[in-house]
């Protein structure tokens, strides 16, 4: 069984989420997803929708055989106990594949690191983007403790 990780933050799940996860999936039999945990990012900004959330979401999507949540101190931690053959990249993750074969050989850990490319010029595959649409179109609106109607959002 050829087994595949694939990590992420995952906030606003978008097309392009589900893209990078259904790449991973087709070089393996089982697909495991680590969401970061809130506190662990920090090269942009803190997510919108909780930790919890974010892993339910990503539990829930059809090529997600086992969905974790990252370990708070040690991002090798969940890798070091599922042993994968494989370790996917998006394209816009910020590691360098061959920094990450080496730390991983450091802790006896053979995976193939493969990027995942990126799903193509859409518009909106990309969470920061999903944000500023909606401040670009629903931002007068949204003011908070203003009662607006669900509809309108």
């Amino acid at each position: 069984m050829r087994r595949i990780v694939a990590t992420g933050t995952f906030d606003l799940l978008h097309p392009g989420h589900l893209f990078y996860l259904q790449e991973s999936k087709k070089l393996g039999d089982e697909l495991y997803v680590i969401v970061a945990r809130d506190r662990n990012v920090k090269h942009k900004p803190r997510p919108i929708i909780p930790e919890e959330q974010r892993l339910q979401m990503v539990a829930a999507l059809k090529p997600v055989d086992h969905a974790l949540l990252g370990d708070t101190t040690d991002m090798f931690r969940p890798i070091e106990a599922i042993r994968p053959d494989v370790i996917t990249l998006g394209f816009n993750q910020n590691f360098d594949p061959a920094v990450l074969t080496e730390a991983l050989k450091a802790r006896s850990l053979s995976a193939e690191v493969v990027r995942i490319g990126g799903y193509g010029d859409r518009v909106l595959c990309s969470s920061r983007r999903i944000v500023q649409r909606v401040i670009e179109t629903r931002g007068p609106s949204l003011r908070v403790g203003q009662n607006t109607d669900p509809e309108d959002l």
